[in-house]
C-alpha cells in the first residue's frame, strides 16, 4: 500500500529521477518554459518551488544550496541575477502549468510548464477600473452640456 507516500516516483530509481528533476529543472531555470509530461511537469513544481523561494535571498549559503540541486553555474546565475528580481515580490506560486493534448505516440497527457513571471499574455500591466453593479446616471451638467453643443452646431449650420 501507498499510504503517506506523496513523491511521485515516475517509475524510476531515485538517482535516475533525481537527475531527471535536476535536468528538467536546468530547462526550465534557462528557456523559462517546457513542454513535458504531466507527471513529470507536477513532480517538477514540487521540486522547483522550494529553489525558487530560496533564491529570493542572494547570499552564499542559498547560492551554494541551490547549486547543489543543480550541479552546474549557468542556472544558478540565471536564477540569482535575472529570475530572483522578477519573483522577488510573489509569494509563491511561481510555476504555471497549462494542459496540452496527448502525446500522438502513447497517448501520454502533456502539458507546458513555465514561469508565471515570463509569460507576457498573463502578465500585462492593466488598469483595474472601478465599477458598480448599477448603472449611473448621466450627470445633469452633462447632458446641459451635450444640448448646448447641439444648439451650437445647430445654429452653425443655418448660417
Amino acid at each position: 500500500m501507498r499510504h503517506r507516500n506523496k513523491i511521485n516516483r515516475l517509475g524510476r530509481p531515485a538517482g535516475h529521477r533525481k537527475a531527471l528533476l535536476m535536468n528538467l529543472s536546468k530547462s526550465l531555470i534557462m528557456h523559462k518554459r517546457i513542454v513535458t509530461t504531466l507527471a513529470k511537469g507536477k513532480a517538477l513544481r514540487a521540486f522547483i518551488e522550494p529553489i525558487l523561494t530560496r533564491a529570493k535571498q542572494d547570499t552564499t549559503h542559498s547560492r551554494r544550496i541551490v547549486f547543489s540541486h543543480f550541479q552546474d553555474k549557468e542556472p544558478v546565475k540565471e536564477l540569482f541575477n535575472h529570475i530572483a528580481e522578477k519573483i522577488d515580490q510573489r509569494p509563491g506560486g511561481y510555476t504555471r502549468i497549462v494542459k496540452l493534448a496527448n502525446r500522438a505516440g502513447d497517448n501520454a497527457a502533456m502539458c507546458m510548464i513555465e514561469l508565471v513571471d515570463y509569460n507576457d499574455i498573463y502578465t500585462k500591466e492593466t488598469k483595474f477600473i472601478k465599477t458598480t453593479r448599477r448603472r449611473r446616471k448621466k450627470s445633469t451638467s452633462s447632458v446641459v452640456s451635450e444640448v448646448v453643443a447641439e444648439i451650437d452646431s445647430d445654429k452653425k449650420e443655418v448660417e
